[in-house]
């Protein structure tokens, strides 16, 4: 068994600047006997505090479990960290052994029979305790947890749940990788010429460094990238590449051979099933929703059935209109799904009179990030300063202080920007470290929160600035909204901390700061030409306003048919073949033909790879229905960065993390609990309906 103190300090004493860690003094080698030592010290915490011959408190239980496993907490989000963005052969071949390790670990915890039998007793006594809100709120979790975990199952069924979680963290780690693979290995070169037909030059740019990356200089680069891949549909005008590449996009996880994603399926979906009956519930939404603001598959589905009839009826008149003027221009064929994006730009261009490549220019990463900087301190009254020099953990990514109004260090932010072949395709926001004010082992007074995003844009070719889609400037914004629910995090402790929240309700703080992105001061003052330097002309800018909802048919039936195969999926008594079972579920709600879901089963990482959002993908629509109510409080003042209203929402939403009730923080910050009509109206959709109607 490794000794802690013959370990790499650097993986659990972090002395680098503000208390980051020291990336660069962290080896691969290191993290093997780093968690092999880590989770002995936790089990012994946990053994110590089951054996504590005093009685059952809240200080020498739940406390005592909230600061247990510090070191295990920072080996392993070096390690996950590194995982995602910056992978290796070392580091996945020890995911796969670190993933149900780790699963074994927490079911020993959540099933040790005097430790529950602590927990339980402080619960069933929880009215008496004098507990505040918080404490109620992180005794209920731990609590629900134990059970959850099997802790009031008998001896042979805790023993199969755990082997049921270990299975299902090692699926879910090869899950992730077989995707990674598969992106990492297809690339489409092109060369200069008619292969190049139709596409602007930010995106040559991007394709040509994306070739040289590959050791194919002079050469241009489709890659599964979604920041490459997604333009070139838009404006290849070669045909027969977008069928290649698209299809190859759609294919991720399911090309046969060891990266093969559908017998994984298949298996993972068996054994989540058999997990939700060992604990009582019907199937595995249940389980999952159990503890949501939603909480039933039956509330998810009314609310993805009532919005997938309206974006089904927009998205047929929307594909009408891209037939049409195939027609016009001479073509006879169907709209497809490698046609969409591209006939969709011609006709946003015709209808508002502008492009996406005339609008890219003006959108340069570092103005956007700028953009997300000021928006926070216009809103929160916070400042971000890069830190010039400090090593993070990849070259490419910049570290920042975040200071309060008064200057005083409230967190520590990490951006990493460019999509590389070692990270993981996709956005996402993360913690090295969480806020919270408890006193740990080592006699530290809490933690400032350590907090990372990460992104896949097109890296430039050197000297050129970054430009970004809309779209891509709508994902920088949801990210760090994200980040803001963890930096701003005021809370005691740290299970409660920032996005410590109902999956359904931990979308909100993100999804509402991408409203900002297009309020017009903002896009006026950071929208600027990156040749000329000049702002967005208003003539521009108003288009770009008014296409706001273009294309929401499409939009919402690729997101809303994702989320209700995963529901069907987890809703299901068996599901033998995942691909038949799919394609029955796209036939039963009417999927078109010319769209295809935005994950497809084989790649869908956010239900597969681990079960973070298995049966939760609905949650990015349901906070949808909160975030547009709540912007909405916003413009009923006349003000998008009304002091009062930003108040209220820093101190209901953003810093009280987990330690309300979702629906009380809400109201508290509202008043009231919203409709879904505000995010119909946001989408186009309700006013779709109206013209549908006055049709008729």
């Amino acid at each position: 068994m490794s000794d802690l103190q013959s370990l790499n300090p650097a993986l659990t004493e972090w002395t680098g600047p503000d208390g980051l860690p020291q990336f660069e003094s962290v080896r691969d080698a290191d993290f093997a006997p780093a968690f092999e030592a880590a989770l002995a010290e936790h089990e012994a915490e946990i053994e110590a505090i089951a054996a504590d011959p005093e009685p059952p408190t809240f200080e020498n239980t739940v406390e005592a479990l909230e600061i247990a496993g510090d070191r295990l907490s920072r080996v392993s989000a070096l390690f996950w960290n590194r995982a995602g963005a910056h992978t290796n052969h070392v580091i996945q071949a020890l995911e796969r052994d670190i993933a149900p390790k780790m699963s074994r670990h927490y079911s020993k915890i959540g099933t040790h029979p005097v430790l529950f039998a602590r927990i339980d007793t402080l619960w069933s006594a929880r009215e008496a305790l004098g507990l505040t809100l918080e404490q109620s709120r992180v005794l209920e979790r731990h609590w629900k947890g134990f059970v959850k975990s099997g802790a009031k199952l008998a001896k042979p069924e805790q023993e199969r749940l755990a082997a049921v979680n270990e299975r299902l963290a090692a699926l879910g780690a090869t899950f992730g990788q077989n995707v990674l693979a598969d992106e990492k290995s297809w690339s489409l070169l092109l060369d200069e010429g008619k292969d190049l037909a139709g596409l602007p030059a930010f995106l040559t740019d991007a394709m040509a460094e994306a070739a040289r990356e590959r050791g194919a200089e002079g050469r241009y680069a489709v890659t599964l990238s979604r920041s490459i891949v997604e333009p070139f549909l838009t404006f290849s005008d070669d045909r027969g590449l977008r069928e290649t590449a698209f299809k190859a996009w759609a294919a991720r996880g399911e090309n046969g051979g060891e990266t093969d994603n559908r017998a994984v399926i298949t298996e993972t979906l068996a054994l989540r099933a058999e997990k939700a009956r060992l604990l009582g519930y019907e199937n595995f939404a249940a389980l999952k929703l159990d503890n949501t603001m939603a909480k039933t598959p039956d509330a998810v589905n009314a609310l993805l059935e009532a919005v997938w009839h309206k974006a089904v009826e927009q998205a047929r008149r929307e594909e009408a209109d891209l037939a049409a003027l195939i027609v016009r221009e001479g073509g006879n064929h169907p709209v497809m799904p490698w046609d969409w994006r591209y006939y969709a730009e011609k006709v946003r261009a015709e209808r508002f009179d502008f492009s996406e490549g005339e609008l890219k220019p003006y959108l340069q990463l570092e103005k956007i990030i700028d953009a997300c900087f000021d928006v926070a301190h216009r809103l929160f009254g916070i400042t971000a300063t890069e830190k010039k020099g400090v090593k993070a953990y990849h070259p490419e990514v910049r570290t920042y202080e975040i200071r309060d109004a008064d200057g005083t260090l409230v967190a520590l932010f990490l951006g990493d920007y460019f999509a590389r072949p070692s990270k993981r395709s996709g956005a996402w926001m993360s913690a090295f470290q969480s806020q919270h004010r408890l006193t740990l082992k080592n006699g530290a007074k809490g933690e400032l929160p350590i907090i990372y995003n990460v992104c896949n844009f097109a890296k430039p070719a050197e000297g050129k600035p970054a430009l970004l889609s809309l779209d891509d400037a709508r994902t920088l914004f949801h990210e760090f909204g994200h980040a803001l629910h963890g930096m701003l995090s005021d809370v005691t402790y740290p299970s409660v901390s920032g996005t410590g929240v109902s999956r359904d309700f931990v979308e909100l703080p993100s999804q509402l700061y991408e409203h900002w992105l297009t309020v017009p001061d903002i896009l006026k003052r950071y929208a600027v030409h990156e040749a000329t330097g000049e702002p967005m002309p208003q003539a521009l800018l108003d288009k770009v306003l008014a296409a706001r909802t273009f294309d929401a048919g499409f939009n919402t039936v690729e997101f809303t048919s994702s989320a209700l195969v995963d529901m069907a999926y987890h809703t299901a008594d068996r599901v033998d073949d995942p691909m038949a079972f799919e394609a029955q579920v796209l036939e039963r709600i009417g999927m078109p033909q010319s769209i295809i879901m935005r994950h497809r089963s084989p790649h869908f990482l956010h239900v597969f790879s681990g079960d973070g959002y298995s049966a939760g993908y609905y949650s990015y629509m349901w906070s949808e229905v909160l975030d547009a109510d709540a912007f909405a409080a916003f413009m009923e003042t006349g003000n998008p960065f009304d002091p009062e209203t930003a108040k209220r929402l820093k101190d209901h939403i953003y810093s009280v993390g987990g330690s309300l009730d979702p629906e009380d923080a809400y109201r508290a910050f509202r008043g009231k609990l919203p409709s879904p009509d505000a995010m119909l109206r946001k989408k186009g959709l309700a006013v779709a309906e109206e013209l549908a109607g006055s049709d008729a």
